[in-house]
């Protein structure tokens, strides 16, 4: 089965005010001819916490215009990456902040209904990591009415995390949901140093989207090839599942993006036909 080939959304362009990863207000639209141009089959849209209000998937007239760029272009949207929640997690001790971004969440899915959406990446890393069982039970708590909310819009919620592979699991089996699925980041894992092969043993069959990057162990981003992400070992394993999600390029970027995002390209094609 031939997969979808997406982009995170930024990364044909340059940085939005020097960040490495943001929604790139007032001109978001140029990426969606470019991708189309380079022949990618979808954006993984962001919803960061930097200007939440003014972005198109809350802004009123918003989803009106992806989709017309989406019906001038031909590149879809069925991924969005709920970046708010880095700075707002669900399981946040400040009640009023997980209580917004609960809110926050199920008007999304609202919006997103109205698009080709087939999953929310929900993040929790780095700041909004599960860092203890608490952390896991508030997370669960507030997650389970937008769980509801995604069940009725028959979206998933793509959880991801930086778990090892048994905690993940375990994490997975407290929903009663087939709509909480995985978000599987190889350049995360290979940075956390997990065996991947242990990790889609345990949870293969519920990832349901993928980023692809490269990180050192232990380290930050590189060019595809040059880090610890095996690869060769990954795209074998995942033939053993039914992975008909995208595959998002959220590989190393510089400042202006599309030279060296088109190296990358070049590079992980021969693995996508899986």
């Amino acid at each position: 089965m031939q997969n979808k080939i997406g982009v995170m959304q930024g990364r044909l362009l340059p940085k939005y005010h020097g960040r490495y990863q943001a929604h790139p207000v007032g001109y978001w639209q140029d990426e969606f001819k470019i991708a189309s141009q380079l022949e990618l089959d979808c954006i993984e849209f962001i919803l960061d916490y930097n200007d939440l209000e003014i972005n198109p998937l809350f802004k009123d007239g918003g989803i009106q215009e992806i989709n017309k760029i989406i019906e001038s272009t031909g590149v879809e949207v069925f991924s969005i990456c709920t970046d708010f929640l880095m700075e707002m997690p669900l399981h946040s001790n400040n009640i009023k902040n997980a209580k917004f971004s609960q809110k926050a969440l199920i008007n999304l899915l609202k919006n997103a209904s109205k698009l080709r959406v087939s999953d929310l990446v929900i993040p929790c890393v780095d700041q909004s990591s599960l860092k203890n069982q608490k952390d896991a039970d508030k997370f669960i708590t507030s997650l389970m009415p937008v769980v509801d909310c995604a069940e009725k819009y028959r979206i998933n919620l793509s959880l991801e995390t930086d778990l090892d592979p048994q905690a993940f699991f375990d994490l997975l089996m407290r929903f009663d949901s087939d709509r909480v699925t995985v978000n599987y980041d190889i350049g995360n894992s290979a940075s956390l140093g997990y065996d991947l092969i242990e990790e889609l043993n345990a949870y293969g069959s519920r990832i349901t989207d993928i980023h692809i990057k490269d990180r050192i162990l232990g380290s930050g981003p590189v060019e595809l090839g040059k880090g610890s992400a095996d690869f060769n070992s990954f795209f074998n394993k995942l033939k053993e599942f039914d992975y008909e999600g995208p595959f998002i390029m959220q590989a190393f970027r510089d400042d202006e993006g599309i030279k060296i995002f088109n190296k990358q390209l070049d590079w992980i094609k021969p693995y996508f036909n899986v």
